[in-house]
């Protein structure tokens, strides 16, 4: 019986996990054994007594886990420790970021393993159920705009009350893509003016109809696809961009609270909130920036810091936002993974058919039985 293990997450501070009781019965019902390291769930609020409960084999150690699970799935890319115990014939499934794993990609060559990576799911509409990057996305927009109710002094929507009025909070959402949209979503359910702006024109109706306004720009470029560029933003020209900052700096001396969204993977990201911009914002207001990682839209975020700058203004710049969120993205993750592992085993009986003529599944393979298909 092939057996599907999860490990607990070795990177500091990552509480998700990529196996959860329901995910596992689910799995169960493929014709996989399921096995999770003792507390690998419990950052996420999974108890070993539920796994129990789902039939989940619990392994004492990692090194257990990896040495009797037949398909390792995990969330983040395995660490050097984890890499060691990879063996032939062994599928491990998580996110890789190839083009940044050199030595992660040697060594499951070196091991004669196959390696999955989620956040190389193509954005075609079959394999949405599937696009991790995805799900993800959409909880740290969500988070975002949480993030920054906390840390700004106002309500987000207008009141008028026996002690006074309180105007509504201006909210500004750069990027439209599924971060962008989540965080447009929950701005505009709290009461907040939103306003946001994205590079593709196409996604102004989708905007307006979730209560935002979208910020036009008066500006001829020939759009490309959105299809063409794996359903994100294409790289805007030098002319668009500085029509693009003049439309910000307009706007910033109004804007309470700025979401930063605009990131492509693999990519810097693009500078979009500067420091001039920053300089002109109230006291008081608040930047998140969704792009640190990366570099960060806004000039002064800081990666994986909270600062306030000389005229007051806060800027996160937090990168684990679905980690904060750990049940919730540990749901969706698993459910990703569970899709995938459906369209592995298509017969049901828990053996894997690894189709390479299936696009999904071609697309996310980094290696394959020791050879690099990425």
């Amino acid at each position: 019986m092939t057996i599907i293990g999860t490990p607990k997450e070795s990177f500091k501070g990552e509480n998700r996990v990529a196996m959860t009781p329901q995910s596992a019965i689910d799995l169960k019902k493929l014709g996989f054994e399921c096995m999770i390291e003792k507390g690998a769930g419990a950052a996420s609020g999974f108890s070993d007594a539920a796994y129990r409960e789902a039939g989940v084999a619990i392994a004492k150690s990692a090194t257990e886990l990896w040495s009797k699970a037949d398909v390792v799935a995990k969330v983040r890319p395995a660490s050097t420790t984890e890499t060691k115990k990879f063996r032939k014939g062994q599928t491990v499934i998580s996110f890789v970021y190839p083009a940044a794993s050199e030595k992660l990609l040697a060594a499951s060559k070196t091991a004669g393993s196959t390696l999955i990576a989620m956040d190389m799911v193509p954005r075609i509409s079959r394999a949405q159920k599937m696009d991790a990057l995805s799900s993800m996305a959409n909880i740290a927009g969500y988070r975002a705009v949480v993030e920054a109710g906390n840390k700004f002094g106002r309500f987000f929507p207008g009141q008028v009350t026996a002690a006074g009025k309180v105007p509504p909070a201006k909210v500004r959402v750069i990027g439209a893509c599924v971060a962008g949209l989540a965080a447009i979503g929950t701005s505009t359910s709290l009461g907040a003016i939103t306003y946001a702006f994205d590079v593709r024109p196409e996604v102004a109706e989708q905007i307006e109809s979730m209560g935002a306004e979208f910020v036009f720009l008066e500006f001829e470029e020939s759009s490309q696809d959105s299809a063409a560029t794996g359903g994100y933003a294409a790289p805007s020209s030098p002319e668009f961009r500085e029509k693009q900052l003049e439309k910000f700096r307009e706007l910033a001396p109004e804007i309470d609270i700025v979401i930063c969204t605009a990131l492509i993977p693999n990519r810097e990201a693009p500078e979009l909130w500067t420091e001039d911009m920053v300089a002109a914002m109230k006291p008081g207001s608040v930047i998140v920036d969704l792009a640190a990682e990366r570099g960060g839209n806004c000039k002064l975020t800081v990666k994986d810091e909270k600062i306030v700058t000389k005229n007051g203004v806060t800027i996160i710049g937090y990168t684990d936002f679905p980690s904060q969120m750990a049940a919730q993205s540990s749901t969706l993750y698993s459910n990703n993974i569970r899709h995938m592992m459906t369209d592995l085993t298509p017969e049901k009986d828990g053996k894997i058919k690894h189709d390479m003529d299936d696009d999904v599944i071609r697309g996310t393979t980094v290696i394959k039985d020791g050879e690099i298909t990425w």
